[in-house]
């Protein structure tokens, strides 16, 4: 993201806020001192916040005044919040590499990982990640911990891998667990099946992870006719009932738990240019650099073949350089902003996640866009935002606010 760098001088600071834009930015406050420490935020007014931190003191006040230390300003335009935090966090970590994190206040994102690794593999919550090149895979993120384990054991439940955390050497004098008695395990620590079972069962669980439990809803429907068809009623209901249990689990895992070396999503919010939305791609947790994708057609355009939104979206994809590598540090912090936002409960913009073929919905995402580009919720209401936004514009340009259906 471009930043405006501008001089000021406390001798003609009305000029200077007067011609400061009151829009969302992230800005840098420097002072004449180069190895002086800068201060970094974001407004959602550049003009009015820089007029409180830089303005005339008043007196017996203990708000912050830096007029008499700034003596440059660095500055960029952002367009809706969740712009403006990615702004932040790059900010930061390039101002502060020591403190970035503990500035930010980023929680780790918990995540749930299948141990592939491990010669009988099993499943934990976890809010680090090793390595993306290894063999184990990690699903998430989840809102909470407390969710992230529920939803592991609720899971573990229909599948018999094991559940303890130890090394296992397997011998046949060992008596097992708790779980072995019950048959909830294959108990490989005493042998209790054999390798290949063992794999086959852990290779249904990767299943259940990567289509959100579908796999087994269809396994355990297919076998429910089957004990239908050959009048084993008793064991069709038996069937029927674990499948209803099954449900429950499934709504635990929302859309924006997926698997963190396949992830693909679309993020779309409002843009600081006019009439213009901003597209965020996410990618194995990395999101990249808004790419601006305008609503209006150029003259070029209109004077060629007619084209479709979706056609329009998708080349504006392919058009923008492709995600910069990064460290698993960076990625567990992305994806930690990520899931901040996610889980928010009045967050303003839209995601769409693509699907087990890497297929974004786009007929979804030209919906999504026009909803972002009105101020609409998903369910077609204004926000308070952007109800606030178009009566503005409305009065500035001396038209009917009514006209935009507000």
């Amino acid at each position: 993201m471009p930043f405006s760098r501008l001089t000021f001088s406390p001798e003609c600071d009305a000029e200077f806020f007067a011609g400061l834009p009151a829009t969302p930015a992230v800005f840098v406050l420097r002072g004449e001192d180069p190895n002086g420490e800068p201060y970094v935020s974001k407004t959602s007014n550049l003009r009015r916040r820089l007029t409180r931190l830089l303005g005339p003191a008043e007196d017996r006040s203990r708000r912050l005044n830096l007029r008499d230390r700034v003596h440059e300003i660095e500055f960029a335009f952002t367009g809706s919040d969740f712009e403006s935090g990615l702004v932040l966090y790059h900010t930061l970590r390039r101002e502060f590499p020591k403190s970035y994190a503990k500035r930010l206040k980023l929680r780790p994102a918990p995540l749930v990982r299948l141990m592939l690794e491990n010669q009988y593999p099993r499943v934990t919550v976890t809010t680090r990640i090793a390595t993306l090149r290894g063999r184990s895979l990690y699903y998430g993120p989840f809102q909470s911990r407390v969710a992230a384990e529920k939803f592991a054991n609720d899971v573990l439940d229909f599948f018999k891998i094991r559940r303890c955390t130890d090394e296992l050497n397997p011998d046949p004098s060992f008596p097992g667990c708790v779980y072995s008695e019950m048959k909830m395990c294959l108990a490989p620590c005493f042998r209790g099946c054999s390798d290949s079972e063992y794999n086959a069962e852990v290779a249904r669980v990767q299943a259940f992870f990567d289509t959100r439990g579908l796999s087994l809803e269809h396994e355990l429907a297919r076998q429910r006719d089957e004990a239908s068809m050959n009048l084993e009623f008793e064991a069709a209901a038996a069937l029927h009932t674990r499948i209803e249990k099954l449900a429950p689990v499934r709504q635990q895992c929302g859309e924006a738990v997926q698997r963190l070396d396949t992830m693909r999503a679309l993020i779309v919010q409002r843009s600081a240019e006019a009439e213009s939305v901003a597209l965020f791609r996410v990618e194995c947790g990395l999101i990249g650099d808004p790419i601006p994708f305008s609503l209006q057609l150029k003259s070029a355009e209109h004077t060629q073949k007619p084209q479709s939104m979706e056609s329009r979206v998708q080349q504006a994809l392919a058009a923008a350089p492709p995600l910069e590598s990064a460290s698993v540090a960076e990625t567990v912090e992305q994806l930690a902003y990520l899931k901040r936002w996610v889980y928010r409960t009045n967050k303003t913009g839209e995601i769409f996640f693509a699907d087990g073929k890497g297929e974004l919905p786009w007929r979804r995402v030209v919906r999504g866009i026009s909803r972002v580009y009105r101020g609409e919720k998903p369910g077609g209401e204004l926000n308070e935002t952007a109800r606030d936004y178009w009566i503005n514009r409305g009065r500035a340009a001396e038209i009917n606010p009514e006209d935009y259906n507000v």
